[in-house]
């Protein structure tokens, strides 16, 4: 039997068409236009079975016994327990001293509404997520810019900007999409400090110094005003502060700012003056600009040159969403007036959007640590791995060591998972029906369909949500049986039912394709236009205009220490084989652990006394990790590149063991993970 469904096991959120055979997964392969030997593969799309059948797959309840050990228990006793738990802590501390922190692996759409609505109607304002470090923080800063994240529209466009991404490890459609685009002329550039696939196609490679994407984004706004390339009619019409921009850019022409991006300046030049001037073009901006100390303004900065441009919601250009009509299903109003979040520093990122909610997972540490707005006791870690994932794993890894009661739910037994209290087992994309975020944002809503039944006693996770909700009273809040009548509830502003999109699993639009839709209802902004001056941000205290005050002097972790680390250490590479630290104990994906290096450049390998293969020692003044070495071209000499995920499989290759999470961006809470200052040596033995 073959089925269509949309695969979750990254976040791009590809449509797949299964093989089933006896509820048996036997295999999944993408759905593209393009002929299958043209197509770019997943290798975890051709390992799913594998994954799904793993035998480290976690397939029953888990509660740690009086002597420490993990026992075997039902699903009863297991959420009677971690419901005792919350109505324990609740009563002791406050409901606040409970908190969700969700990564990435269940999806953004339903299943974070649906933890959202179990935490406030609980009464604690504190579930988290990543997004300080994850897309979140990029989308309000197009918030704040225009009103909304934009989606690239790159088939029609004749000039693709690629900065921060490499899609063709992270998301294949897209990267297929950008390769079909340039063989029909479209030009290409592409910013990233790494000589990826794509950057070796493009037609302008920027190799820039990270950490200081904002300093090349202005250098090239600079450039598109000085040269008056910049639509006149569309920054005349449709913005506000266009001269706060312009004399803020003036601080920063190519030939100054050139040497401290690793740039020549023609290269900046040319590349602002091709971007500007093809048309259509478009952005496709990426985690390449998370992560770092600047990403909040350094993605204004990125958001600003579609506008000055005339390529806002445009074919070709980057269009402006038309999200599917939907019901909010989060019940903040339900929490006590006056509860701050531990995320309470960061009002402006909290509140931007209805339902993105809290995303400064670093505020969770603070507060079992620090105690700090007040302590958190009993953390439940859904989909995510942060004794690894999150900065200063060292911090972290105390913190987890401090708290009352911790909750896992996931597939695996992780590093997390391992310091549990109750490990509850969930199910995989293929194991569960859901709506995705990816289905809300835009308006084709393609359901992610259950093809197989879950495997032992492993649940889906609105399951194991809507269960523990009806055991901590809330049964008026999580009424329905299935997922499929909470995705009819949520959907039915739009009229659109599950039957309805199982009748038609290449998806329902809510609304047809509209373009240039801001010239009847004007820009989601408070000044209805696009806000290169934003009031907003000045009535509280930030930055109006990204970097008017001139450029951060330390942007990368450890700056101040670096005669004592003179490299600067880069973390990466994302590998298509795995999801951050998911998959890599499935050996057709590990692969003898294939990858877990340290990206060296010949002349810094000569220098060090390095040869291929040899075990390296990096270190910051957070930690150590020991990778082999690979000697490469594909980085800058005076950098390295550490390969990203291994530390589930083997702390001493864990990653954030080097980053820092002291000094955070002051809008969105984002640390500096993504760079920092490091040094390196030989080891003895070779690896």
């Amino acid at each position: 039997m073959h089925a269509q469904t949309i695969c979750r096991l990254c976040s791009s959120c590809c449509p797949i068409e299964v093989e089933v055979g006896g509820n048996r997964l036997l295999s999944a392969r993408r759905i593209s236009s393009l002929p299958a030997g043209s197509q770019l593969p997943c290798p975890k799309l051709q390992a799913a079975a594998d994954i799904v059948y793993a035998p480290e797959r976690l397939l029953k309840p888990l509660v740690r016994d009086a002597r420490g050990s993990f026992r075997e228990a039902s699903w009863d006793e297991a959420l009677d327990l971690v419901a005792e738990r919350f109505h324990f802590f609740r009563k002791e501390y406050g409901a606040q001293s409970v908190c969700w922190l969700r990564g990435m692996a269940a999806d953004w759409g339903a299943p974070w509404d649906y933890a959202n609505r179990l935490m406030n109607a609980f009464g604690s304002p504190n579930s988290i997520g990543n997004g300080s470090v994850c897309h979140v923080g990029r989308e309000f800063a197009h918030t704040v810019t225009y009103g909304t994240m934009t989606i690239p529209q790159t088939q029609g466009a004749r000039c693709i900007l690629v900065w921060g991404k490499n899609d063709r490890d992270t998301n294949p459609a897209a990267a297929e999409a950008i390769l079909q685009a340039k063989q029909n002329g479209a030009k290409l550039i592409v910013v990233d400090p790494i000589r990826t696939a794509l950057a070796a196609r493009a037609d302008i490679w920027l190799q820039i110094k990270p950490a200081h994407d904002g300093l090349l984004a202005m250098a090239m706004i600079h450039e598109i005003i000085s040269r008056d390339l910049h639509d006149a009619d569309f920054v005349a019409q449709w913005t506000v502060g266009f001269e706060e921009l312009r004399r803020a850019a003036a601080q920063f022409p190519a030939e100054a700012v050139a040497g401290d991006l690793w740039l020549d300046p023609l290269a900046v030049r040319e590349a602002a003056r091709l971007y500007a001037t093809t048309k259509p073009a478009c952005i496709v901006d990426g985690n390449g600009l998370d992560m770092q100390l600047d990403s909040f303004d350094a993605t204004r900065a990125v958001c600003m040159l579609r506008a000055l441009t005339g390529n806002l919601d445009v074919r070709g250009g980057d269009f402006l969403p038309q999200p599917v009509p939907a019901r909010n299903l989060q019940l903040r109003e339900r929490l006590p007036a006056g509860l701050r979040p531990i995320t309470g520093d960061y009002p402006q990122f909290n509140n931007f959007s209805p339902t993105w909610g809290n995303q400064v997972q670093s505020c969770v540490v603070d507060a079992i640590l620090e105690e700090k707005p007040y302590p958190v006791k009993m953390l439940v870690s859904q989909s995510g791995n942060p004794a690894v994932t999150l900065m200063d794993s060292g911090r972290v890894q105390r913190a987890l060591a401090k708290l009352d009661f911790l909750v896992v739910i996931d597939m695996f037994m992780t590093r997390t998972a391992q310091q549990a209290d109750v490990v509850l087992p969930a199910c995989s994309c293929f194991e569960k029906t859901q709506l995705n975020r990816a289905a809300l944002r835009n308006s084709l809503v393609i359901l992610q369909n259950q093809v197989i039944d879950p495997l032992g006693e492993s649940w889906p996770d609105w399951k194991i949500i809507f269960a523990l909700g009806r055991r901590l009273g809330l049964e008026r809040e999580f009424p329905w049986g299935s997922a499929e009548e909470a995705i009819d509830y949520q959907l039915a502003p739009a009229g659109i039912t599950v039957a309805k999109l199982r009748e038609n699993p290449g998806g329902v639009r809510s609304a047809e394709p509209q373009f240039e839709k801001y010239r009847s209802s004007g820009f989601k902004t408070p000044s209805g236009k696009v806000e290169f001056v934003s009031e907003q941000l000045r009535a509280n205290g930030y930055a109006p205009v990204p970097f008017a005050d001139g450029f951060r002097a330390e942007p990368i972790s450890f700056s101040s220490q670096s005669e004592r680390f003179p490299l600067l250490g880069i973390s990466g590479a994302r590998s298509n084989r795995f999801t951050h630290t998911q998959f890599h104990q499935i050996p057709s994906l590990s692969m003898n652990r294939m990858g877990c290096t340290v990206d060296i450049h010949p002349a810094d390998a000569q220098t060090y006394g390095i040869g291929e293969g040899d075990r390296v020692r990096v270190e910051t003044p957070r930690g150590w990790v020991v990778m082999a070495a690979h000697l490469s071209e594909i980085v800058h000499q005076g950098s390295i590149r550490i390969a990203w995920g291994w530390g589930d499989l083997e702390p001493e290759c864990g990653l954030n063991r080097l980053t820092d999470d002291g000094q955070r961006n002051p809008v969105i809470g984002t640390p500096s993970g993504r760079s920092f200052m490091c040094r390196m040596a030989r080891m003895e033995e070779r690896a």
